[in-house]
């Protein structure tokens, strides 16, 4: 019979410190985070096949609905309802981002292990044991999932190259690691991933600056079961910036380097003017001028962008924007007993 979380658990903050998971409730193997978005018509399945699996110390599913506009909300109280396992339904107040939506999840968790997945089974759920078991077993705190072939649209996975090559950079992470939503992590990751409370929040950098004591590991790669994907170009260009503007000051610093490049060509074409003009030739005229203001207009431009972006995420941090506010949690099928 679902229960319904007391007051401690809803409110404007509950999404940070007073969301936590019950210090008196049982703890359990393994935690599975699955963050809920448009997905109505494939979290019952996942759940149940979910539900059906056996992994040391037993589990607990956390769905955290993240403001789906869809009748996500009402599948997700009905599977709290029926739930034959421990089952946490949490409800964001509105759409936060599915790195916010995690980080809800997270601090329900009460797992040695946590796993984190998509609700539209393309990870396949039999590929959940074997993940933990390969944490567990080999004593890593967070392994990762790669595929040898990826079923999403030829965009997404160019997206996720190039977002990968990003954290190549940007991130303490070892090359070539690639970087998915399907992850295990231990107990101890998760509580310090947890105490960020900023609003900008990318679980892998998080997580880079908490440990290196990582690992990955091939599974299976699904097409879609339902719709399509909820990532836009738009979704993908947010998380970059997160990842970015969070987690690095490397494009202040290529912000540096453009600025000095751009002094070195202009004394460069200095030159050439000054020489032109002591050999008698006529200085090349508007045309060149034009060329070399629009560019010089556009670093300078490119390099206000930069620091305005880390200067308004740094204003809004201060200005108290919530990570996430969770409306309401319900604890089903023995969560918390």
């Amino acid at each position: 019979m679902a229960r319904r979380a007391g007051a401690s658990e809803a409110g404007p903050t509950a999404g940070l410190s007073s969301g936590l998971a019950q210090p008196g409730a049982a703890p359990v193997g393994l935690s599975i985070v699955v963050p809920v978005y448009r997905g109505a018509l494939t979290v019952g399945a996942l759940v149940e096949a979910l539900s059906a699996l056996r992994p040391a110390g037993g589990l607990e599913i956390i769905l955290v609905n993240d403001g789906s506009p869809d009748n996500s909300a009402e599948v997700c109280r009905a599977l709290a309802a029926t739930a034959t396992v421990p089952l946490v339904y949490v409800e964001h107040a509105r759409n936060f981002g599915e790195h916010n939506a995690v980080m809800s999840g997270l601090r329900q968790a009460r797992g040695a292990y946590v796993i984190t997945m998509d609700d539209d089974l393309q990870n396949p759920p039999e590929e959940v044991v074997r993940l933990y078991d390969h944490a567990r077993l080999g004593g890593w705190d967070v392994v990762y999932t790669r595929y040898a072939k990826k079923e999403h649209e030829g965009w997404r996975n160019l997206g996720s190259r190039f977002a990968n090559g990003v954290a190549d950079m940007l991130l303490d992470k070892p090359k070539g690691l690639y970087l998915s939503s399907f992850r295990c992590m231990s107990a101890m990751a998760v509580r310090e991933v947890a105490k960020y409370s900023g609003p900008y929040p990318y679980v892998d950098g998080l997580l880079m600056q908490v440990t290196q004591r990582l690992d990955s590991i091939e599974v299976k790669h699904l097409p879609r079961a339902e719709g399509r994907s909820n990532y836009t170009l738009k979704r993908l260009v947010l998380l970059w910036l997160n990842l970015a503007t969070n987690f690095s000051v490397l494009p202040l610093r290529l912000a540096i380097l453009a600025g000095a490049a751009m002094g070195v060509f202009g004394l460069v074409a200095a030159a050439i003017v000054l020489f032109e003009g002591l050999s008698g030739e006529t200085p090349s005229g508007w045309a060149s001028m034009m060329t070399v203001t629009l560019l010089v207009a556009g670093v300078q431009f490119l390099i206000l962008g930069v620091l305005g972006e880390y200067v308004g995420r740094a204003f809004l941090s201060a200005n108290g924007k919530p990570q996430g506010v969770v409306r309401d949690v319900v604890r089903a099928g023995g969560a918390g007993q």
